[in-house]
């Protein structure tokens, strides 16, 4: 049985949305990922596995109490209310030109993605 049967790594289907729905939303924000990929391909593997256990791309960077009363209220549910309001990300996946930690991509490869699951395993 591999770690994603076990339900310790998010379904490909669910990374593969999350992935799609990450590069689209910085295009279209004008938002950029993290200069360090691995930042934006654990979140994007946080967000596929919410998705899968709870059924809504909660915040992974976050601690709650009770997910799905939070993906009930939507609140952290990316794109959470502050990034929507006021463009600010909690966990680094979508960063303004001027952030520190800004990169020059709005796509990550599945290969940095994969790179960073290993870690997880």
């Amino acid at each position: 049985m591999t770690q994603t049967e076990k339900g310790k790594l998010s379904s490909e289907k669910s990374l593969e949305a999350m992935k799609h729905f990450a590069e689209q939303y910085a295009k279209r924000t004008g938002t950029y990922f993290c200069i360090d990929p691995s930042v934006t391909a654990v979140v994007i593997e946080g967000l596929a596995k919410h998705k899968d256990d709870i059924g809504a791309p909660l915040c992974p960077c976050r601690h709650y109490e009770d997910k799905e009363a939070e993906v009930n209220a939507a609140f952290w549910n990316c794109p959470c209310v502050p990034m929507r309001e006021r463009k600010e990300c909690h966990c680094m996946l979508f960063l303004k030109p001027e952030d520190d930690f800004v990169g020059e991509l709005q796509a990550i490869t599945m290969e940095d993605i994969n790179a960073a699951r290993e870690t997880i395993k």
